[in-house]
């Protein structure tokens, strides 16, 4: 391509809304244009890039023997009401009508209309497995769009669906898919960690995420320093934790314990002057149903902080809000002052699983300025305890003991074993090998796409701009010529051009500053630049490595058989 030729508009400087390199270089590169709060178009080299990703990825899905579909963006309502998502999935789903006042939606994933493509359809257990996947555009109405392709309201993103008659198919396949994933993350150049991951809106059990480590990841991620154990931190578990200090042992009894509100757990801590592993603190939320809203205690210990995913998957809320001091009161809890012993009949309750059947514990009697001392939780239901603590760095491994730590990712892929969630709701059913009737298992598998080309920015830059590697760079090298008026340089650079592949290639031939062009050579980031410039009068021409900045002269006799290899 000639840069004379390409729509590839590039600028100083970037919206002020830009927080984040991907989303400044990508929009002041030329890769994509915004058109609305969280939509974007993809310019040509975007484009390019985009298409890169997404012939690695359509490979290795063909490879691993999934059939590819396409489905509409856009989908009946019915459907999801069907699977009853349409009210629980929340407002990211677009719901509209059509002149004719038919309800529909834009589709932010598609599991109901892949089992609906599949149900009466597939009647045997003879006919499974069935993987079906498709690279389309989605649409999810998030509330705050932001950090460009990274978290947008419109996006393209790999998603398949597996079909099995077992829960034992259905594992296989997800392994088969987690190592399907590892190579297509592998191809692509990237530092990444699968983790154990919450299921979100999803729904289903056992779930994975594919997290690329990069400092300006949204997400947190608990990684063990003996073992591979990793986690995203809304679902990161640990040993339980224990601590070195004694116990304050007292029988029990209930204390005269003026305490305010605000910071209560401190203060209790210091009156009765123990460590605060042996209190339990209440988190009090309002817990937002599909129909209803119900004021919901959590009890962790005082060194604890809740983990709001856990506890919002502990009561099966849609969301968990903030309760105001009167909803509590009025919901029988007393606030300051809240304990799992004694709460009023009806209440609704859960406790951290780390608290079953501990002792010498201290936690709020229900009443105004009283605690309990000398608590021991023995006689509570086993439906009260839950995961319920945010794993924190310096914690145990669950898996082999080693210490935990935090650090920041950007999750790229999700894989999900639905069971029988969807195809129970929706009636999609085959005969088994017994000749009984059973809905079928359930996979989910999804990649970010058009994400991934923000991804690959955030993990290879600097201050002047991208740092493409070969696999995604829209082209592996530029030839910059240094003086378009100079006919010798002119001559030798289109020369060399033709005699390479132009679909690697760019040759900025425009008549600009060489200034200009080696700053937008900086500034999209393409793997090599070579300069032709005044050296040439003297048999040299200078190529330039982008990840270094490196120079390094090169005879112009030699310079073919050198980019030969380098572009190969």
């Amino acid at each position: 391509m000639r840069f004379s030729k390409l729509y590839a508009p590039t600028t100083k400087d970037a919206p002020k809304d830009a927080t984040l390199p991907s989303h400044k270089f990508l929009l002041r590169g030329g890769f994509v244009t915004q058109s609305g709060s969280g939509l974007y178009s993809f310019l040509p080299m975007g484009k390019i890039v985009l298409d890169k990703i997404r012939d690695i990825v359509k490979e290795e899905m063909d490879n691993s023997g999934a059939n590819e579909i396409q489905m509409g963006v856009v989908t009946t309502a019915d459907l999801w009401k069907q699977s009853g998502r349409y009210d629980a999935f929340g407002k990211e789903l677009l719901r509209f009508k059509d002149r004719k006042n038919n309800e529909f939606v834009l589709g932010p994933t598609h599991e109901e209309v892949v089992v609906d493509m599949v149900r009466n359809i597939i009647t045997s257990y003879k006919q499974l497995p069935l993987h079906l996947y498709q690279i389309t555009t989605k649409f999810r109405d998030e509330a705050r769009p932001r950090f460009g392709l990274l978290r947008g309201r419109e996006f393209i993103m790999k998603d398949g669906y597996s079909f099995h008659d077992s829960q034992e198919s259905l594992k296989e396949e997800f392994d088969r898919m987690e190592e399907t994933y590892r190579k297509i993350f592998t191809r692509l150049g990237l530092d990444f960690r699968i983790v154990e991951a919450d299921s979100g809106a999803i729904g289903g059990s056992g779930s994975k995420e594919f997290m690329v480590l990069a400092d300006n990841g949204e997400d947190d991620i608990v990684v063990c320093d003996g073992c591979d154990y990793a986690a995203n931190i809304e679902a990161a578990r640990r040993a339980k934790r224990t601590t070195v200090v004694e116990p304050p042992e007292a029988d029990f009894a209930k204390f005269y314990t003026p305490t305010p509100v605000k910071d209560s757990i401190n203060h209790i801590a210091e009156f009765f002057k123990v460590d605060k592993f042996y209190t339990i603190k209440s988190v009090i939320k309002k817990a937002i149903y599909k129909d209803e809203e119900k004021i919901i205690s959590f009890f962790v210990r005082g060194c604890d902080t809740l983990q709001e995913t856990k506890a919002q998957n502990a009561c099966g809320a849609l969301e968990l809000v903030d309760a105001s001091e009167e909803e509590v009161k009025k919901a029988g809890f007393n606030p300051g002052f809240c304990g799992p012993i004694g709460l009023p009949e009806g209440v609704e309750f859960y406790i951290d699983e780390e608290l079953k059947e501990e002792k010498n514990l201290i936690c709020g009697a229900n009443e105004e300025n009283y605690h309990f001392v000398g608590v021991s939780m023995f006689n509570l239901k086993d439906s009260r305890y839950k995961d319920l603590v945010q794993v924190n760095a310096g914690d145990i491994c669950p898996k082999c003991g080693g210490k935990l730590g935090v650090t920041k990712g950007i999750e790229v892929g999700h894989i999900f074993q639905l069971g029988q969630k969807y195809a129970s709701a929706m009636g999609a059913k085959f005969l088994d090998k017994n000749g009984k009737t059973q809905p079928f298992y359930m996979g989910c598998y999804g990649i970010g796409v058009s994400r991934l080309v923000a991804v690959m920015i955030e993990v290879s830059y600097d201050e002047k701009g991208c740092i493409w590697n070969k696999q995604t760079a829209p082209y592996l090298l530029d030839i910059i010529i240094s003086n378009t008026k100079d006919d010798e340089q002119n001559s030798f650079a289109n020369e060399l051009y033709e005699k390479l592949d132009t679909k690697k290639v760019l040759l900025d031939d425009r008549k600009e500053r060489f200034g200009f062009k080696m700053g937008d050579f900086e500034l999209i980031g393409f793997p090599y630049a070579l300069i032709i410039g005044k050296g040439l009068k003297d048999g040299e021409v200078e190529l330039v490595d982008r990840k270094t900045l490196a120079k390094k002269k090169i005879k112009k006799d030699e310079i073919l058989e050198v980019l030969k290899d380098l572009l190969s």
